[in-house]
């Protein structure tokens, strides 16, 4: 009795995770401090608390046709605050990420 050897090619597809736009990127980040930046070829945003720098780079490449050369994040902490007016309320603000992307001399970011 001849038995057959089932061979099966397993073909390993590299493929490179596509970004989507909303789930990394969540907004510009619109404050004095970021009007400021983007002076000097920075700009501000909003990020999802689990991306990290190189979803944000790719995000970035898709959503506004530029390299960034350098992108630096932070993470915010949520803060008990007391509402005025309210009295024995408390509540918190949101934190979050952020992402601060820093772009070549003539390269801009149209946020508005």
């Amino acid at each position: 009795m001849a038995t057959k050897k089932l061979t099966t090619k397993k073909t390993e597809k590299t493929e490179e995770k596509a970004v989507v736009k909303s789930s990394v990127i969540l907004g510009a980040r619109i404050t004095e401090k970021a009007a400021n930046l983007a002076e000097k070829n920075g700009y501000t945003f909003n990020v999802a608390p689990n991306a990290n720098k190189s979803e944000i780079k790719k995000a970035i490449k898709a959503m506004y046709k530029v390299t960034p050369i350098a992108i630096r994040t932070v993470t915010m902490s949520k803060k008990v605050t007391t509402p005025r007016g309210r009295r024995g309320r408390m509540g918190t603000t949101g934190g979050g990420k952020k992402a601060y992307v820093y772009l070549k001399k003539g390269d801009t970011i149209e946020v508005l």
